[in-house]
């Protein structure tokens, strides 16, 4: 079996590294955290997701998967590094490429010709040719004749060891060679799923197609909110009855849109293409500025803004740890800004402090609460829906009925 380095072992390159391991492939997670790597080695996983810790002892007691915080040749590379934006100067919204980037250069001062690199990170369009120059630069090796392919990954967290095997994937390579590699490792993997081969720009738009598809989807269903808000209807109501139409399947409104891919993703094509992504840029205002509207019906709803406010939820999505670009924690700053005192209830985050939010068990922060606002619908928040009720709340998903 060929020897795999996965670079990166967060919410995507450590579940891929166990699946990878698990299919047979000699597997070496590489991290430039050492924290994480002396983690992994003791038999601890560092992310919350179900199954994984069950998956990680069964890779690590067969032989197949190790860690290490130094890079050496491999047959295969798996980039799976952040790629997060930042604003500029100007206020526009730009893709940071850096991990790329160093993750390139860190692989072309081991690579041969006929090694395999995969880019698995979202990223923007002509990422993937970007990366190959970095690593023809960086190992000597003509970049055109380098194999490298973007396959990007395609899961949700709180299901992504079924996904994982079972979720289509798409290859888009840069060789014949290259496609070649890629489809059979996935071949090993997948259980259900099929391999689209297709090139690397079509590859990366696809992906972030898929997430602005759902980022659109969801400022439809966030716009209604504010609408059915202004004439007293309860949207929640509103969409269940629309839903009943053969053809309409209209999602849930919330607080915003949280998560490294759908908040972010939709920014990489209006990067490089400003003019054309109109409806794009209106759909990404509409839910970056969900969590304004949220605290204003908040502040509005409190009968004094000298009342603890309580936030149920602070990932961005039910029964999962990640806070990456959270509206929750977005709306705490936002009321905590208008001089409201705030708490959070996040069970899936350590207690203490987070992003500067107190973080508090679930009966402490209610006898604290004089006020409630209903985040998210984790399953603990669920199973006391009786005991929020005894508190005046605000319901921003509609978990309440």
């Amino acid at each position: 079996m060929k020897k795999i380095t996965v670079m990166g072992l967060g919410y995507i390159g450590l579940p891929t590294a166990i699946t990878l391991a698990s299919a047979g492939f000699e597997v070496c997670g590489f991290d430039v955290s050492e924290k994480v790597i002396r983690s992994l080695s003791a038999g601890k996983i560092h992310i919350v997701e179900p199954g994984l810790q069950d998956a990680f002892d069964q890779a690590v007691a067969g032989g197949h998967l190790h860690f290490s915080t130094e890079l050496h040749p491999s047959d295969v590379f798996y980039i799976s590094v952040p790629t997060p934006f930042f604003q500029d100067e100007n206020g526009a919204h730009r893709a940071d490429l850096h991990f790329v980037e160093d993750a390139g250069r860190m692989i072309g001062e081991v690579l041969s010709a006929d090694s395999l690199v995969i880019l698995e990170s979202t990223v923007p369009p002509r990422t993937t040719e970007m990366l190959a120059k970095v690593l023809g630069e960086s190992s000597g090796l003509p970049a055109d004749t380098l194999h490298v392919a973007h396959c990007p990954e395609r899961v949700i967290p709180g299901n992504m060891m079924h996904e994982l095997r079972n979720n289509d994937r798409i290859i888009g390579a840069r060789t014949p060679e290259a496609a070649r590699m890629a489809a059979e490792i996935y071949s090993h993997v997948l259980e259900n799923g099929s391999c689209h081969i297709t090139d690397d720009i079509t590859a990366e738009m696809c992906k972030l197609t898929e997430n602005t598809f759902r980022d659109v989807n969801i400022a439809y269903a966030n716009e209604l909110s504010i609408i059915c808000d202004k004439m007293g209807v309860n949207v929640f109501e509103l969409i269940r009855l629309a839903n009943c139409h053969p053809r309409v399947n209209i999602l849930n409104p919330g607080v915003g849109v949280g998560g490294h891919c759908i908040a972010v993703d939709p920014w990489f094509i209006y990067e490089q293409f400003p003019e054309e992504a109109r409806v794009i840029h209106a759909a990404r205002l509409r839910n970056e500025n969900k969590p304004k509207f949220v605290a204003g019906k908040v502040l509005s709803s409190m009968k004094k803004v000298t009342d603890t406010v309580l936030v149920l939820g602070l990932s961005y999505k039910p029964d999962v740890d990640d806070l990456r670009e959270s509206p929750s924690i977005e709306l705490c700053r936002l009321l905590a800004g208008k001089g409201v005192s705030v708490i959070a209830c996040e069970p899936f985050a350590p207690a203490g402090e987070v992003a500067g939010i107190p973080n508090l068990p679930f009966d402490e922060a209610m006898e604290k609460a004089g006020f409630v606002v209903v985040t998210l619908g984790h399953t603990l928040f669920r199973d006391n829906m009786e005991r929020i009720r005894e508190k005046p709340f605000f319901d921003c998903v509609g978990m309440m009925g």
